[in-house]
């Protein structure tokens, strides 16, 4: 059973939605602003966060940012209906999605169990078939993804499930170009729409982290209009 912890200062919103996500099946811990959520997670840690932007104590940013400070736990914004900047400042702050509100529960229940399937398929082939995928190397990167972790020239570089999933789906062809869409299917289920900028947020997200571990990298190259590619150095 997934843990999930939702984080929102209006008890309306938590009450329902944690009625509707434990019929789904899933443990739900409550939390009405951010500084008690961050103090729950300090003990014991969520398998996914759902977090409203702006609450009293601690806003949403502020908690995804002392997060992803010890933790690459995947993370769903809730946000207001006009607040594209949050939107996307979210993204690059390593939020993994967002749902705008006012929202269908269902379409949320349907983005949680998206992020979940696709941080256990990090773990098994593309065939499904349920086998360990193998430790993956090109140049000086590794991924390893049974135990989730990728390393750069020997150095650790975290990442959250999206941003693994797409260094992961660039990697495994370098040299050749994936789509703006391609990417989305590899990173979203089909029932999920999500546009253009939510993909290029997640890439610079991740260019950000590798240049954590070496200023100079450049292997995923932008392909304008086109989309983008992983060079093999």
């Amino acid at each position: 059973m997934s843990k999930i912890a939702l984080v929102d200062d209006d008890r309306n919103i938590l009450t329902s939605v944690q009625m509707t996500l434990e019929a789904e099946g899933f443990e739900v811990e409550t939390y009405n602003d951010g500084q008690s959520a961050l103090d729950a997670f300090s003990r014991k840690m969520p398998d996914m966060a759902v977090l409203d932007i702006k609450m009293p104590r601690m806003d949403g940013m502020d908690l995804l940012q002392r997060l992803r400070q010890k933790s690459e736990v995947p993370v769903i914004f809730l946000t207001s209906k006009d607040d594209e900047i949050d939107e996307v400042l979210g993204l690059r702050m390593g939020a993994d999605d967002y749902v705008r509100k006012p929202f269908s529960q269902r379409l949320l229940v349907e983005r949680i169990r998206a992020i979940l399937r696709r941080k256990e398929a990090i773990a098994k082939d593309d065939a499904g078939e349920g086998e360990v995928a193998q430790t993956m190397v090109r140049g000086d990167l590794t991924m390893d993804p049974l135990r989730h972790t990728v390393t750069w020239k020997g150095n650790d570089v975290s990442l959250t499930v999206t941003e693994f999933l797409l260094l992961q789906a660039l990697a495994q062809r370098p040299g050749f170009v994936k789509s703006r869409d391609q990417l989305m299917d590899v990173a979203y289920d089909d029932q999920v729409y999500v546009d253009d900028r939510t993909i290029d947020s997640h890439i610079k997200r991740l260019r950000k982290k590798m240049r954590t571990a070496d200023d100079e990298f450049s292997a995923i190259e932008t392909l304008y209009g086109i989309g983008y590619r992983y060079n093999e150095e």
